[in-house]
């Protein structure tokens, strides 16, 4: 049994291949993906079924029939929430939610899932996204959740907003963790670590995408002798400040002159820890915590793509820059699965009674 889902600011498609692919628990027929990165749209296309559209969503809304769905997921831009952003009181992507509930009406959809980060749970915003939810039928709950818990290498805190047409069986919200933190006395799995995902990956060689999985996009950098003799400086999970200590006449100025924060910057990966949130410039360690854990360099996109919990058999399309940004932009899998089989829970019911 199949359900018909949309994806809204789609990406390459890591929420859809939660909902679709039964190595995650989904279930679902995807039928539209939208987004406005054309790449990212090639990407889709290459991985799923259904119409990839790549569109603004206010003008494809203005011109386009809406084709009926079971569920609408997806994450609106979450830059104009960003604490990276907060001078951006008036972002316009702040309100692309309202396009979003649009077509969640239009769709006739019952159930809608969306994402987004953790900075929404106490907005503004938030309150605004529910109370026309509500307005349109639709109750709603909001958590804040971390993608380890749900099977990801990764700590990724994300805000979460799952809506349910009155008249539909409720669902649980936030749905069961499956994984916790070793040093908890859980009873669940422990977190999946860094270790587990990428320590069979030999040291990269090829410096474009080429080849087959899962060495097409295991790509190394060109470093400088500076860059190399900075990462060398870094040990085993360390950071800027052991650059600064080892090596002081190599650390930036301004990295000298601020001494306090930042205490990912420049740093290493922690073998037996997932790994901190994947950016869309994760090949850069001057942005964050993006040193490989041994090995003098940066993750590669591979390493970066399995962090985030896609397969090898994932097809990335476009240039190293685009495809980092669609790995970095992306919901984990995982972590999409673990949201799938909520959904299925809240419609099984509406299909054993029709």
């Amino acid at each position: 049994m199949k359900w018909k889902l949309i994806d809204l600011f789609s990406g390459a498609g890591g929420m859809s291949l939660g909902f679709t692919d039964d190595r995650f628990g989904g279930r679902f027929d995807p039928i539209l993906a939208l987004d406005n990165d054309r790449a990212a749209i090639a990407t889709h296309k290459a991985n799923f079924t259904g119409e990839a559209v790549c569109a603004n969503i206010e003008e494809w809304l203005s011109q386009a029939d809406v084709p009926q769905a079971d569920i609408v997921i997806g994450g609106p831009p979450c830059q104009g929430f960003s604490l990276l952003n907060k001078k951006r009181t008036n972002d316009s992507r702040r309100s692309l939610w309202e396009p979003y509930l649009d077509i969640v009406c239009r769709s006739g959809a019952r159930l809608f899932v969306m994402e987004n980060v953790a900075e929404l749970f106490r907005s503004p915003e938030l309150v605004a996204i529910r109370k026309q939810a509500a307005k349109l039928g639709f109750k709603t709950e909001a958590a804040i959740l971390n993608t380890a818990d749900y099977g990801t290498p990764q700590t990724r805190r994300r805000t979460i907003v799952f809506g349910w047409k009155r008249g539909t069986a409720g669902s649980q919200f936030p749905p069961l963790p499956t994984h916790a933190e070793p040093r908890s006395n859980s009873n669940r799995q422990p977190w999946v670590t860094v270790r587990e995902v990428i320590s069979d990956l030999p040291e990269p060689t090829r410096l474009e995408i080429d080849g087959p999985a899962p060495l097409d996009i295991h790509i190394r950098r060109s470093p400088t002798d500076k860059s190399l003799a900075r990462y060398r400086a870094v040990p085993p999970g360390g950071n800027r400040f052991d650059l600064q200590r080892n090596a002081p006449e190599l650390t930036p100025d301004c990295w000298i002159r601020k001494t306090s924060g930042g205490t990912d910057l420049f740093g290493r990966l922690w073998w037996d820890r997932p790994s901190v949130t994947i950016r869309t410039e994760f090949y850069k360690p001057e942005k964050g915590r993006y040193l490989h854990p041994e090995q003098d360099r940066p993750i590669t996109h591979r390493e970066a793509a399995r962090l985030m919990g896609f397969p090898d058999d994932f097809r990335f399309c476009g240039t190293k820059v685009e495809v980092a940004r669609q790995i970095g932009n992306a919901v984990p899998p995982p972590f999409a699965g673990a949201l799938a089989r909520m959904a299925i829970d809240a419609l099984m019911p509406m299909k054993k009674s029709a």
